[in-house]
C-alpha cells in the first residue's frame, strides 16, 4: 500500500517542474487551459481533491505531455523528488 499524508493519498503532482522546462507561467497555463489561476494553484500545490479529465486533457495538449508526466503516486518515502 503506497504511503498517504493527512490528505489520504500519495499522488505527487508535477506542474512546477513541466512548467520550468518549458518556461511557462502559472498564469500563462491557465489561461491556456482556461481555469483559473487558483484552480491550477491547488493543483500544482498538491492540495486539490479532484481534477476533471477535460481539464487534465487540456493541461497535458498545452503542455504536450501525458497524465503521467503530471501525476504519479509515490511509493515510499524517497519517492518525493522531481521527475
Amino acid at each position: 500500500m503506497a504511503p498517504e499524508e493527512g490528505d489520504g493519498h500519495a499522488v505527487v503532482v508535477h506542474l512546477d517542474t513541466l512548467l520550468r522546462r518549458r518556461e511557462m507561467t502559472l498564469a500563462e497555463l491557465a489561461l491556456r487551459v482556461g481555469v483559473t489561476n487558483v484552480n491550477l494553484s491547488v493543483l500544482k500545490n498538491g492540495r486539490a481533491k479532484a481534477i476533471r479529465f477535460s481539464t487534465l486533457t487540456r493541461i497535458c495538449e498545452v503542455l504536450e505531455c501525458q497524465p503521467g508526466d503530471i501525476l504519479t503516486v509515490r511509493t515510499s518515502l524517497s519517492d518525493e523528488g522531481e521527475r
